[in-house]
């Protein structure tokens, strides 16, 4: 399994929600093969449901399967790693505190498995209690080097980090960005970035020399009325991406 191709010009991927598989479909053609496409497993009542409807979403779109929790609900964490273990996809999203269970269930190293730390308003440290009973204790805030090389110690492969609320924090993001290049560590900025920021987004990643960022861009692009990420302005995304290498 090789991830690389799905990265334009070696450096970016974009991360974009399915709606429905005809809309998998779509993003997939739409963004040329450099995209993961998102399906939550929030919405499955069972693993074998998730598993089974999954599998569909992968074959669709060469396996550019990205498993979603949620908006990064901890409670799934379990799921996300059940549903991994059984379809090998290319792309797995986990609270920080399931990465190790995640790619122990894989059995390999080439899917990538990122790992959940949130903003805390202090440039240079990141919260990494963002699993399930984690998040309901104090938070346990490091510094973000330290919580990179915690990742890497469970088997990650990048940092996400969310909720970033678009460019509110951007001291905060810097800072992240910087320590992941320093580190040789993917990134994966989530969380209120839409058409409008996107590119500011990614530059600052690509400008502090992260070697691989993948931006997760969700309920922006998606028409309310069907619920189906709009393949337009997922090619206009990828425009960007063009203009940005």
């Amino acid at each position: 399994m090789n991830l690389f191709p799905n990265f334009y010009q070696g450096r970016l991927c974009l991360n974009v929600l399915a709606g429905s598989k005809q809309n998998a479909r779509d993003i997939w053609l739409a963004a040329e093969g450099h995209v993961l496409v998102g399906v939550l497993s929030k919405h499955y009542t069972t693993t074998e449901a998730a598993i089974a409807d999954m599998r569909d979403y992968a074959a669709l779109t060469d396996n550019a399967l990205s498993i979603g929790l949620g908006a990064g609900d901890p409670a799934q964490s379990a799921m996300v790693s059940e549903i991994a273990a059984a379809l090998q996809p290319q792309h797995v999203n986990q609270v920080f505190t399931g990465v190790a269970t995640s790619r122990a269930l894989l059995g390999q190293p080439h899917t990538l498995v990122n790992g959940l730390v949130s903003p805390t308003g202090t440039p240079g440290q990141v919260k990494i209690s963002t699993g399930p009973r984690s998040a309901q204790a104090a938070d346990a805030i490091v510094p973000v080097d330290t919580a990179i090389a915690m990742l890497q110690d469970m088997g990650g492969s990048a940092l996400k980090y969310f909720p970033m609320g678009g460019l509110q924090a951007v001291a905060e993001y810097r800072a992240v960005a910087e320590a992941c290049a320093r580190r040789d560590f993917w990134l994966e900025p989530t969380g209120g970035i839409d058409l409008t920021n996107f590119a500011a987004i990614v530059r600052i990643a690509l400008e502090a020399g992260v070697s691989k960022v993948i931006p997760h861009v969700y309920s922006a692009i998606i028409d309310r009325a069907s619920g189906e990420t709009r393949v337009d302005d997922v090619r206009q995304l990828l425009a960007t991406c063009r203009e940005l290498l």
